[in-house]
């Protein structure tokens, strides 16, 4: 290996879809002497974009990682997706770097991904740099632009280079600041830069003032590092990746600016002992115990699985022995990877800080840590949030018999993408695959035929109400059951209470004077939990109640574990049923792009939905953004509804909001319709 912990740049690129972000790191692998020539998305030739999926839709559908070394620095770029469809994927990848990247088009300037992940960022303390693409396109306005990334995300955010000779080339505004620029100053900016920089340091700030701008690049990276950690800068690069205009220039900021992995903000880990979590560092010593996170699995059809993973602490090799989790028993690292698109390189040495991979580990499985010693059993990676998939679509074999395969090949796709989950609705009868957009599973069903050879029949799911209770009230049951020898008695009184919305559930008790045992508590909340699954209303899970368990009789004979879970299970549904249960209906947040002309149909589309709309706002290029909250059971059928109210220029994102009470008439149908099969 040649190269240290402190020569490595982990660097992941995000934003929208259609940034550029797969073209760019062509064009830098290209000039880093990596590859001969470029290719193209529309050629179906990239690094990044190798699955047949990817070349198929002409757009990354996951996440890639290459390396390239660029003078002494060597540097992992993971390449992401931009549409919103798979932002699960950008989203995992953010533990395994310093830097986030955010590449913005210069034609569709800041959209919502740019939002997204620029927040997501933020919230993970990493530091982060934005990079404007395709600055050659015509009719664009940087100018304008880059005030609209200053409005939006702070005037820490200030450009390091700028285009020049219509932006044919850039011009360095930090390390050589000479020339002239497409608009703004060089010098300008170069000052502002200094500005921002010699604010983290006091002693650098009086020598700045005292001698004025005569500053070495080599004075100002500590606190250039510093600022990037704080937030205090968020540098921002211009680049064509067709005309290469920018590239060199990039590669120099990675280099020379962004952090190492001693440098950057270090990823929180969390350590549980007993009622404890303690927050500690991974230290990027290669000395120490090895840790690592795996912040991605795949499933090659060749290897097998590949667990992909960042190590924060200590060197794993080949023949290391790795503890997964809380684990007891090791496994033995039997061949070590690198990771550069399609290939996967082997290598004899993973040191802290780099990227690497093992692979044919069943147990191995996302957001898990490696460790070589039990000293780490206990500890894991603070937890990401991933927007919630609420798109579904029930689904089942074709073919009979291919039940079990169709289970193995879900599980393997879960595995792959932490933004897919699987529901067995046992009300509906139906197991539901869940995404983040209709587009999302797709894709996720084209991969189940193209790559696992499997059809599939669907079709669209009920929707995921829940239930809860809006007053308090008391429920009773006493369970006795004789038969012929030991008996089984347990008799239960309880309350139940409604609590704020997304509360969950809690359980609590009041039971003096040993009428229920202690031991047999527990016994009651069991019974409890399992009723919270079958519903009062219309069959659908109970949240936001709390019971409190207040009396009980027991038998020292017949009181067994059974009875009381029974006892509680029907005690509880008693109370709920005298509590006015109520339906819950999930409300989500809809976020509109669409043409101005189109306003008037799309809003009154929405109120006929029982929508109500926040507001609109200008976006880029001409559009009008429409922000509403509307039911989800209302938007079957809105992407085909969408598209002929915009002449297919109009497009949407949805994320969970709240969950809130269906109309009287809507809970009087699912009432109606759930209490029918039961007294059929």
């Amino acid at each position: 290996m040649s190269y240290t912990t402190e020569s490595i740049r982990n660097i992941a690129l995000v934003g929208h879809g259609a940034a550029g972000k797969t073209t760019l790191v062509e064009s830098i692998l290209h000039h880093a002497g990596k590859l001969p020539a470029p290719g193209t998305v529309e050629k179906g030739n990239t690094v990044c974009d190798f699955d047949p999926q990817e070349k198929a839709h002409q757009h990354s559908l996951d996440s890639a990682l290459v390396n390239l070394d660029y003078h002494d620095t060597h540097i992992n770029l993971i390449d992401t997706p931009g549409f919103p469809d798979f932002l699960g994927q950008a989203i995992a990848v953010l533990p395994a770097v310093e830097t986030v990247a955010v590449v913005i088009n210069a034609q569709t300037g800041i959209e919502v991904v740019t939002q997204r992940m620029m927040e997501r960022a933020a919230e993970r303390q990493q530091c982060r740099m934005i990079i404007i693409s395709k600055i050659d396109a015509e009719n664009i306005d940087l100018p304008g632009l880059l005030e609209q990334i200053q409005d939006s995300f702070g005037r820490e955010c200030l450009p390091i280079n700028l285009p020049a000779n219509n932006a044919a080339r850039v011009v360095d505004c930090f390390f050589n600041p000479a020339g002239d620029s497409d608009f703004s100053s060089v010098a300008a900016a170069h000052s502002a830069l200094i500005d921002q920089v010699v604010e983290m340091d006091e002693e650098l700030m009086a020598l700045y003032l005292e001698q004025g701008e005569d500053l070495q690049p080599e004075q100002l990276h500590a606190p250039f590092e510093t600022a990037l950690r704080e937030g205090h800068l968020i540098p921002i690069c211009f680049v064509s990746a067709r005309t290469g205009a920018g590239v060199k220039e990039l590669l120099e900021v990675m280099a020379r600016l962004l952090p190492n992995p001693t440098e950057g903000n270090p990823e929180p880990f969390l350590k549980s002992e007993r009622d404890t979590v303690e927050v500690i560092p991974a230290v990027p010593d290669p000395q120490q115990h090895a840790v690592a996170h795996v912040f991605k699995v795949l499933i090659d059809p060749f290897i097998g699985k590949l667990g992909i993973f960042r190590i924060h602490q200590g060197t794993i090799t080949k023949d290391s022995q790795l503890f997964i989790g809380d684990g007891r028993k090791p496994f033995k690292v039997g061949h070590l990877f690198h990771l550069h698109g399609k290939e996967h390189p082997e290598v004899v040495i993973g040191i802290p800080g780099d990227i690497c991979a093992v692979a044919k580990v069943e147990d191995i499985h996302r957001d898990v840590i490696l460790h070589d010693s039990h000293d780490e059993d206990a500890i894991q990676l603070r937890p990401l949030r991933f927007p919630a998939p609420l798109f579904g679509l029930a689904i089942r074999a074709a073919t009979r018999g291919d039940e079990q395969k169709l289970s193995d090949t879900i599980n393997k796709l879960l595995e792959e993408d932490p933004c897919l989950a699987l529901e067995h609705n046992t009300h509906t009868k139906e197991t539901v695959l869940r995404g983040l957009s209709d587009l999302h599973l797709r894709i996720t069903l084209e991969k189940m035929q193209q790559r696992y050879n499997l059809q599939v029949e669907t079709k669209p799911p009920k929707i995921a109400y829940k239930e809860t209770v809006s007053q308090t009230a008391d429920g009773h049951h006493r369970h006795k059951k004789q038969t012929g020898g030991a008996g089984q008695f347990g008799e239960v009184f309880l309350r139940v209470e409604p609590l704020p919305r997304d509360a969950g559930f809690e359980f609590a008790s009041e039971v003096v004077g040993g009428a229920i045992p202690t031991s047999l508590l527990p016994a009651v909340e069991k019974g409890i939990r399992e009723a919270l699954q079958e519903g009062v209303v219309a069959g659908y899970p109970l949240q936001d109640v709390r019971a409190v368990a207040t009396d009980g009789k027991y038998h020292p004979v017949d009181s067994k574990e059974i009875a009381f879970v029974t006892a509680g299970r029907e005690a509880f549904l008693d109370a709920v049923s005298k509590a006015r249960p109520l339906v819950l209906e999930p409300i989500i947040n809809l976020e509109v792009r669409a043409p101005a002309d189109s306003v008037g149909s799309i809003t009154g589309d929405l109120s006929s939905r029982r929508g109500r709309i926040a507001g609109t706002d200008a976006g880029p290029r001409g559009l009008t953004i429409i922000n509403a909250q509307v039911p989800l059971a209302e938007l079957e059928g809105y992407e085909s509804q969408l598209k002929s109210m915009t002449g297919g220029h109009g497009s949407y994102n949805i994320e969970l909001s709240h969950y809130d009470p269906v109309p009287g008439d809507i809970q009087q149908k699912l009432h109606a319709a759930y209490r029918q099969p039961r007294e059929s």
